[in-house]
């Protein structure tokens, strides 16, 4: 018997380990079949909201948020690279990358959600950033994005200038936050069970089938 589950993914466009999450949550999906019916919607996080508009050296960034070494950051690359890889995604980061504010990117995404292509979206704005180095806090790279997700690009062009819904997407933040998520990715299924972090599809297929027989 099919089970429904309403999934919140909650997440950042420049969080590497959400890519990792998402890729290991959509196989699992995959390997589960039949069993689950899920509907993945995509709720923002900001990780760094206070980044201005030119973005920040990402060696720096690191740096002086976490107190990591060039030498960490470098190692710690390489393995969410390797892990983005074994998923089938190309993960291009590097020393000379810039972390950038991604607030219009979330805005964009909560109209992308309106529209039915909010999935298309967020795997577009992934690929943009993390695979072809782009800014996901210009304008035109998101209206590109946008359209290569399937969406109307001056309909998006019109939604990211207008600065429409900025309180919604603030609103949602502030709910999420209010729920506990203080990290991302956090997984929430049918507001019920929390996956934390980049999971393996092991690891989430097991999550699905445990919670699918409990449900």
């Amino acid at each position: 018997m099919t089970k429904h589950m309403q999934i919140d993914f909650v997440s950042d466009v420049s969080c590497p380990w959400c890519v990792i999450g998402l890729k290991g949550l959509e196989q699992a999906l995959a390997n589960v079949g039949d069993l689950v019916e899920a509907d993945i919607r995509f709720q923002p996080f900001e990780l760094n909201p206070q980044m201005p508009a030119e973005g920040q050296d990402i060696a720096e960034h690191i740096q002086q948020k976490y107190g990591s070494t060039p030498e960490q950051s470098a190692a710690n690359r390489t393995m969410i690279r390797d892990r983005a890889a074994e998923l089938g995604f190309t993960m291009a980061m590097s020393d000379g990358s810039r972390i950038y504010n991604t607030f219009d990117a979330h805005r964009l995404l909560h109209w992308a959600g309106i529209e039915g292509r909010q999935r298309e979206l967020k795997h577009a704005l992934f690929e943009a950033y993390f695979t072809d180095g782009r800014n996901p806090g210009d304008i035109a790279v998101l209206v590109a994005t946008a359209e290569k997700a399937g969406l109307d690009g001056p309909a998006a062009r019109a939604v990211l200038s207008s600065g429409q819904y900025a309180d919604d997407v603030r609103a949602d933040e502030r709910l999420w936050q209010s729920q506990g998520v203080s990290a991302v990715p956090a997984v929430i299924i049918n507001r019920k069970y929390l996956i934390s972090g980049g999971q393996p599809p092991e690891a989430f297929e097991r999550a699905l089938r445990n919670i699918a027989a409990e449900e």
